[in-house]
């Protein structure tokens, strides 16, 4: 997170998509009102911003019960409160539904973003590969950061279902990348890419991590 905020210019108002990582609640939830609390104090829900993409977008339910326990968005949050103070934000969590949902999300996503003059900053969320060895890791994440960077969301389905990458956020990255593939955007650039062997020194169960910018 730190190596691809540092490279961009943070909005005032941050559209963030997460992963339900628990069968609690809407597979597609957003909340439309009221306020996050962290340690740095409140952020603010975009109720404007929300509404809009409620509009747009049939699939997505008010749901607080997905957000409550769910932890993808809630880091987000002190990067934001520090480098960009007075933001606000509108949260939606998603599990990995039907391919064809998640391509419906991403497009109410675009017109969304299409329709306002103001500046909003797309940020998703997601692991990649999960406690498998560092080398076979490093391999499954590779096909994934490829499909990602091309912006192929047909692709990274298919192929982290065929590959059986673990990839916790595949659905809010396909949400991602059809919104982006939509405004006009054609290529990603990888910042950093690392496993958790990188810190911890374990090779045998590790986590893949990526940082990238789409503009």
């Amino acid at each position: 997170m730190g190596a691809v905020v540092s490279r961009i210019a943070l909005a005032r108002k941050v559209l963030i998509l997460g992963v339900r990582h628990f069968p609690r609640g809407e597979p597609a939830a957003i909340l439309s009102s009221g306020a996050w609390r962290t340690p740095l104090g409140d952020a603010p829900i975009d109720e404007a911003l929300a509404g809009a993409l409620r509009t747009e977008c049939p699939v997505l339910r008010e749901d607080s019960v997905a957000h409550a326990g769910e932890h993808s968005l809630e880091v987000q949050l002190p990067f934001l409160q520090v480098l960009a103070p007075g933001f606000s934000f509108v949260p939606v969590a998603l599990g990995t539904i039907r391919f064809e949902d998640l391509v419906s999300v991403g497009e109410a996503i675009a017109r969304v973003l299409a329709a306002t003059e103001d500046d909003v900053l797309l940020l998703t969320t997601s692991d990649l590969s999960h406690y498998e060895d560092d080398v076979t890791t490093r391999v499954k994440d590779g096909k994934a950061i490829e499909k990602l960077l091309a912006l192929e969301a047909q692709g990274l389905y298919d192929t982290c279902r065929n590959e059986e990458i673990s990839m916790c956020g595949l659905g809010p990255a396909v949400a991602m990348i059809t919104a982006l593939r939509r405004l006009g955007v054609e290529r990603g650039e990888l910042v950093r890419y690392a496993t958790s062997a990188d810190v911890s020194g374990d090779l045998d169960a590790v986590v893949g991590y990526a940082g990238m910018i789409f503009r």
